[in-house]
């Protein structure tokens, strides 16, 4: 129950807001107002109570309401600053933490009246309830080594194998009518799991409060809160800190491109177009059913990067992966001719957007100069991933959906046919360099029919699970850092489902467990070889030796780190023909390690290979004086290795 009186003193006026932030929130350059805006404890004239602030410039009146005062708009009303900033406020003596409330708004514009949820609280009621809630964040972080380590771990050149989650559908107990887990229950399962498999981040699908489960967290009403479904703030503290201990990233999905009609969120906040535009050509997004924020505002543009530094801030977040960026950077992005407005030189660009982004990666590296955001950008945006400077839009990396569509569309062929398909693999490779990439085999390619990795797969039960192992091994291996979605590193055969848990019952297959052994081993070896991360987003990381070869669909190639005797050759072979004696050029002469091969049995594969390495013979090819005459597996991709010791002869 709240710690509150029975009886409510009369509203005082009080702030936490001085002329230096009216100032900045006007200017749309105040980043932390999470600290002044919203329902935050405090002692006034001696009394402990609520001090209370919301912007609403459009209002009439503005008063607090909830289960303290039986909901009475008369009972407690804020008072407007004569400042001209829109924002009201006022304290509530005798209230504590816990208490229930929102905010009852009569505009002046028009005869509307709406009892509006807290666009700062900190906490929500459970959905479907809809109220605010008073809460304070203190939390007893236990994460203080990788806090001060964390640059360490969340560099350019470090290795990023990011685990995609949503928290409701990941594991569910089925003793217990198939509830979802608890953020704490979460933390401790999900940490063992993920520190098992060698991921080196989780992202979690957006976890701030959403009315609708079924939106996947992706249509918000709490900037600023994490969702009641899993627990309390602290309880989410908890998860994180967690896998922080556990020296396990946490990347937030964040949502700053649009927000849902409910009426008791953002939309028409007080009585008119506040957060949104007013014309839905601009502010309405047809397909999503949802509302555009005005990026031309400036107090929207402080409130949404105020949201960005919550997380990273009073949740300790190692990065923010940006939800739809596209959506923000086009102003005909989803809408037909006619549908939209174009910008003042009769393009399509939404330079307010632009700005916006550019701001926000500026202000988070400022900060927080140890985290990433990453943009999820559909599109040939340019230079998405470069600083605001040289023109960029200031993202530290991009998702690369090219190679993503590219393939799955190669792997979704028939072997025979692939090699009329070859390109698909090699043209990656030309723009690999042009951002920072993040390969991402996400929720959005195992959702609406689209059928889950393993079943995109062609051929029979088997020759499925070697394509998938074969896939897993050329993305691994793929200049980029990495994304996998909860399901796929096991082979899940039913596409995704958020009302439902994970099939871990596969794992009694020993072809599931197989797949599974082997995404944690090549986490573990990627992790491990600076040549598979150390480079990524530089042409000097990656060598080609040979992408002609679409005859047999094999592709060869070399990764290398800044030092030019750590290396890895890679060979893929996409047909399920075993090839004896293929000859493969190598930059050095000695043996050569196979230190991994899909095709193992320990991974459920058929147990072809080169019995753990091979020697190579002074034999040229492919340019180069020194050869590996490799038994290539079918559907399988080698890793190999010069042995230390053995002989050296570089060209």
């Amino acid at each position: 129950m709240p710690e509150q009186a029975t009886r409510r003193a009369p509203v005082r006026h009080a702030s936490l807001l001085t002329e230096h932030d009216i100032f900045l929130f006007k200017q749309g350059s105040h980043y932390r107002l999470y600290e002044k805006l919203g329902a935050h404890l405090h002692k006034h004239q001696g009394e402990t109570g609520v001090l209370f602030a919301v912007w609403a410039p459009n209002a009439d009146a503005v008063a607090v309401i909830g289960d303290f005062n039986d909901w009475n708009t008369d009972a407690c009303p804020l008072h407007a600053r004569d400042d001209g900033s829109g924002i009201w406020e006022g304290f509530v003596g005798g209230l504590g933490n816990g208490a229930v409330y929102k905010y009852f708004i009569a505009s002046r514009q028009h005869d509307y009246q709406v009892a509006k949820g807290d666009p700062f609280a900190f906490r929500w009621e459970l959905p479907p309830l809809t109220a605010s809630v008073v809460w304070d964040l203190d939390y007893p972080w236990q994460d203080s080594e990788w806090m001060q380590k964390r640059a360490a771990h969340n560099g350019l050149d470090k290795p990023w194998s990011i685990y995609e989650l949503h928290a409701g559908s990941w594991r569910r107990v089925p003793e217990e009518s198939h509830r979802h887990l608890t953020y704490r229950e979460l933390g401790d399962q999900l940490c063992d799991y993920v520190h098992h498999m060698g991921f080196t981040h989780v992202e979690c699908m957006p976890v701030m409060e959403h009315p609708f489960y079924g939106s996947w967290g992706y249509q918000i009403t709490g900037l600023f809160a994490p969702t009641a479904r899993y627990g309390a703030p602290q309880d989410f503290m908890y998860l994180v800190d967690r896998l922080h201990q556990n020296h396990i990233g946490v990347v937030l999905d964040w949502v700053p491109s649009h927000f849902p009609d409910d009426e008791h969120g953002l939309v028409y906040f007080d009585g008119t177009y506040l957060y949104e535009h007013a014309d839905r050509k601009r502010g309405y997004h047809p397909e999503w059913n949802s509302y555009l924020y005005n990026y031309g505002r400036h107090e929207v543009r402080s409130i949404l990067i105020s949201s960005a530094m919550f997380w990273l801030d009073k949740y300790h977040a190692d990065g923010l992966r940006v939800d739809a960026v596209a959506s923000m950077l086009y102003l005909d992005y989803g809408r037909q001719a006619g549908e939209w407005i174009p910008n003042e030189h009769g393009g399509n660009e939404n330079g307010h957007a632009i700005e916006f982004l550019r701001k926000l990666n500026a202000s988070v590296y400022r900060d927080f100069p140890d985290v990433q955001t990453i943009a999820e950008e559909s599109t040939a945006w340019p230079m998405v991933s470069r600083p605001a400077w040289v023109g960029g839009l200031g993202f530290g990396m991009k998702w690369k959906m090219g190679w993503m569509h590219d393939t799955l569309d190669y792997m979704r062929h028939d072997p025979i046919y692939r090699k009329y398909q070859h390109d698909k693999l090699t043209f990656s490779i030309w723009y690999a360099f042009s951002e920072n990439y993040v390969l991402p085999l996400s929720h959005d390619e195992v959702v609406y029919g689209k059928g889950s990795l393993l079943n995109k797969m062609p051929g029979d039960d088997w020759q499925k699970m070697a394509n998938l192992r074969a896939l897993f091994g050329y993305m691994y291996a793929h200049p980029g850092k990495k994304l996998m979605f909860m399901g796929g590193e096991f082979g899940q055969w039913n596409e995704w489902h958020h009302e439902t848990s994970l099939d871990w019952h596969l794992l009694d297959n020993p072809a599931h467990r197989g797949l599974q052994n082997w995404v944690r081993d090549l986490n573990h070896f990627y992790r491990e070889q600076p040549a598979l991360h150390q480079l990524d987003f530089s042409a000097g990381g990656f060598e080609w030796v040979d992408f002609h070869d679409a005859e047999n669909s094999v592709i060869t190639f070399i990764r290398r780190a800044a030092s030019s005797e750590d290396m890895v050759l890679v060979v893929c072979n996409f047909t399920p023909v075993p090839r004896d004696n293929y000859i493969v050029g190598v930059p050095r002469g000695g043996r050569w390690r196979e230190a991994l091969n899909s095709d193992a049995r320990d991974y459920g594969g058929a147990g072809f290979g080169n019995a753990g390495g091979v020697d190579s013979a002074p034999v040229p090819a492919q340019g180069r004086y020194h050869s590996l005459y490799l038994t290539l597996p079918p559907l399988g991709v080698l890793y190999l290795q010069p042995e230390p010791g053995s002989e050296h002869n570089c060209v």
